[in-house]
């Protein structure tokens, strides 16, 4: 079986003052303190919730 595709987020903006929206979407890729690393699979959902948050958070190698 195909192993899935991953990528690495990585949080580089605090989520004080900001709308509860973007806290939300925060939370949902499992992300809650600044400079943590999370790996989640390459999914449209995924990269959807990166798009929306491109302020807090990087995509890295």
């Amino acid at each position: 079986m195909a192993k899935a595709k991953t990528i690495k987020i990585k949080q580089i903006g605090s989520p004080i003052r900001r709308p509860e929206g973007q806290r939300k979407i925060l939370i949902g890729l499992g992300l809650n303190k600044m400079h943590k690393v999370v790996e989640r699979q390459d999914t449209p959902e995924v990269r959807g919730a990166v798009a929306k948050i491109p302020h807090l958070v990087t995509i890295v190698d």
